[in-house]
């Protein structure tokens, strides 16, 4: 443990499934008595007020406010390097006369690491989703230097690194696996598991507080089962599938739904609402899957470790990037069914609802699942790993 109340800072990215992830570690640290800044975007302030940290005004180019971002993976990560680029003078201005005794960041969060190796000062990744494995820089990394663009991107990161002040300067040691990181994911969730690097990476599972808003929802007193369905933050223009969703399983006897469908979706466009379908543009998924039997996701990293927590069968609809993987491990666990949007017919939809709830080794899985995934310790395990490391920083008592 920390002998002392220390500084540290977290860096991360507006995105919002980039935020939540590790907001309860940052709310347990403040909690422990140390003092957290938050570098970030504005327009995530709330979130960040809300654990007791202080934010860190730190404006992002990054397209989260209107979730256009480009299809291939090398304009995406120009994006992230555009954005470290204009973030690291930022960082500067609040941190040179103020440093951190630790600096937390995130996968996205590129300057971090140059501002903590420029002042020489300890740094930890918290990875909200995969982290690299035996093998990822042969099978995955080799395959991305190849793609149109590559070149020309290595060698900007390249001219940066020599000017940022890193003492890392070559780009793939840079952008690759961190000397220390914490995955907050579920162990069961990350690609060939059996070949990450435990001595750098400890899998503490999903930091979600589930009694953060146990009050928010209340099941339905004559509610047999409950179903979620939520496509996250980002992937919520789709009223064609929601009304796809209200057709399988509006009037589903002993059935209350709950269907999130974002910011981006006027309920009106669904059309008529059964009443056992409850229509919200937000809503308390935690507390909700606390209380649900069954969870129809698009499978982003945030929603399936949710589930996974939760013991609830999942019924995977992917929209983008990672959701794919995530969906087909789900499947591959056991505890889920892959419906991609073109196939989601109100029949299929159903059909597979059906499949998940009465399948006993479903129910046997998601059970063991969710002891596995609260076994990793969550919150309080990865706040005491960020105190041993200040503690190690800190060196031997005089």
């Amino acid at each position: 443990m920390s002998r002392r109340r220390a500084h540290i800072a977290m860096v991360g990215i507006p995105a919002v499934s980039h935020v939540l992830p590790s907001l309860e570690i940052i709310r347990e640290l403040v909690a422990r008595g140390h003092r957290v800044t938050y570098a970030n975007d504005p327009a995530v302030a709330d979130r960040i007020a809300d654990t007791g940290a202080e934010l860190v005004p730190c404006t992002s180019v990054l397209p989260v406010a209107d979730n256009n971002w480009p299809d291939g993976p090398i304009a995406a990560a120009n994006l992230f390097l555009d954005d470290a680029v204009q973030a690291l003078p930022q960082l500067r201005a609040a941190y040179d006369h103020d440093p951190a005794d630790l600096y937390l960041y995130d996968i996205g969060a590129y300057a971090a690491r140059a501002l903590a190796e420029s002042q020489g000062r300890p740094l930890m990744q918290l990875s909200p989703t995969f982290v690299a494995w035996d093998g990822y820089e042969e099978e995955i990394a080799a395959h991305l230097r190849k793609l149109p663009g590559a070149d020309v991107y290595r060698a900007r990161f390249a001219h940066w690194l020599a000017d940022c002040g890193a003492t890392t300067t070559d780009v793939d040691a840079f952008s690759g696996p961190p000397a220390r990181a914490l995955a907050l994911i579920s162990r069961a969730m990350q690609p060939y598991a059996d070949k990450v690097d435990t001595d750098s990476v400890t899998f503490v599972g999903p930091c979600f507080d589930a009694r953060a808003d146990a009050d928010s929802w209340t099941r339905p007193a004559d509610a047999e089962n409950v179903l979620l369905i939520s496509l996250g933050s980002a992937y919520t223009r789709q009223p064609e599938f929601y009304r796809k969703c209200v057709a399988a399983y509006g009037n589903l006897p002993g059935w209350h739904i709950v269907l999130q469908i974002g910011k981006y979706t006027n309920p009106h466009e669904i059309g008529d609402i059964p009443p056992n379908v409850e229509v919200h543009s937000w809503v308390p998924q935690r507390a909700i899957l606390e209380q649900a039997d069954a969870f129809v996701t698009h499978a982003g990293m945030g929603g399936c470790g949710e589930g996974l927590l939760a013991g609830v069968p999942m019924i995977a609809v992917p929209q983008g990037a990672e959701q794919f993987v995530n969906a087909n491990r789900l499947v591959e666990l056991g505890v889920a069914r892959r419906i991609d949007t073109p196939d989601a017919s109100a029949e299929t939809l159903r059909a597979a609802l059906n499949e998940l709830v009465t399948d006993t080794e479903v129910a046997r899985r998601s059970a063991q699942l969710r002891a596995d995934a609260r076994a990793e310790g969550g919150t309080l395990r990865a706040a005491d790993l960020i105190e041993n490391m200040l503690a190690i920083a800190d060196g031997p008592a005089g």
